[in-house]
């Protein structure tokens, strides 16, 4: 398996030295290297029985790309290490390889550069990505500043909502895609840097949870409004579904199959997954007042003086995203 991986996995452009030594060798154009690392494990965030090899591949491959795309960097290249049970089969971490070369191939010029094998009691990844600044300065969590726009590009719920009808035994749809393969927007993360953004972050554990990261790094009050944030036709329409009693019926992404179209009236499950949902990957970004912004981004609220988050002026009451140790 280990003397197949660099046919599996395509070299990239700033790769000296790749697979196959003690440590790979990468350009940094920039003189700076942006790093990140992320987890990813068996039964806590993907099952083998609900999500393909390939699946997994792209979203261990997304999470730590989105991590350096949201400091403003172009993501170069991923060191990734697996840990798996001695009769997992290779054809199961050729196609692993297959989800992570796919996913890095959006960005041009990524790859993965080398990583690590162990044996383990279940599949663990853990995967450290690589960005280039290109004579940028780091977007940080700490810059936002009273009179800032709050914006987000990428989708918002639509992981949430996936995992939920995945839970209701749904498989198939647009929304259990979002959830099994994230598709976050890395070039703007770069983009939104070019414009100046003041704070950046990515929506892993939840919008509220995350941008409460910004809130309190830079100590202001954050401000979402709700009106800006509701849930299209898709979040209502699964969230209709799951609380319906035939949880069974294929799911297609605007109503259960052989079955009229919901009413699609607001649920507060499809707000709550909007909210706190986490696991979109989309960037979140505060932007100085009179910036303007590509359609790409979506303006969502504003920051002023004080501490923390609120939606329409008012605390929320529930849990604001996922907490690992809650």
């Amino acid at each position: 398996m280990i003397a197949e991986l660099p046919g599996w996995l395509p070299r990239g452009p700033r790769t000296l030295v790749g697979i196959g030594d003690d440590a790979a060798v990468l350009a940094t154009p920039d003189g700076r290297v942006v790093a990140t690392t992320d987890f990813l494990l068996e039964g806590q965030h993907f099952r083998r029985d609900t999500s393909t090899a390939r699946d997994v591949g792209h979203k261990a491959a997304a999470r730590s790309l989105a991590d350096v795309a949201a400091m403003g960097a172009v993501p170069s290249a991923l060191l990734v290490a697996l840990a798996a049970p001695a009769d997992l089969p290779v054809s199961w971490v050729r196609e692993l390889a297959a989800g992570l070369a796919a996913e890095c191939a959006r960005v041009p010029g990524a790859s993965v550069i080398g990583g690590d094998t162990a044996r383990a009691g279940c599949v663990l990844l853990a995967v450290t990505g690589l960005g280039d600044l290109a004579g940028r300065a780091p977007v940080l969590r700490s810059g936002a500043a009273p009179g800032d726009v709050v914006a987000v590009a990428g989708p918002l719920g639509h992981a949430a909502a996936g995992l939920a009808l995945l839970s209701a035994g749904i498989t198939e749809g647009p929304l259990v895609t979002a959830q099994r393969r994230p598709a976050p927007p890395y070039d703007a993360g770069p983009q939104a840097a070019d414009l100046g953004a003041t704070a950046m972050i990515d929506v892993s554990d939840g919008l509220l949870a995350d941008l409460g990261h910004i809130a309190d790094s830079s100590g202001v009050l954050i401000d979402l409004s709700r009106a800006a944030l509701s849930p299209g036709d898709p979040l209502l329409a699964a969230a209709h579904t799951v609380a319906a009693p035939r949880r069974h019926v294929p799911f297609d992404g605007t109503g259960p199959a052989s079955t009229p179209t919901p009413n699609l009236t607001p649920h507060p499950a499809a707000l709550d997954w909007v909210l706190t949902g986490g696991e979109d990957h989309s960037l979140a970004a505060t932007f100085p007042p009179g910036v303007r912004l590509p359609p790409r981004w979506t303006v969502i609220g504003t920051v002023g003086p004080g501490q923390g988050i609120v939606v329409d002026s008012q605390p929320w009451a529930h849990a604001a995203g996922w907490d690992h140790f809650a």
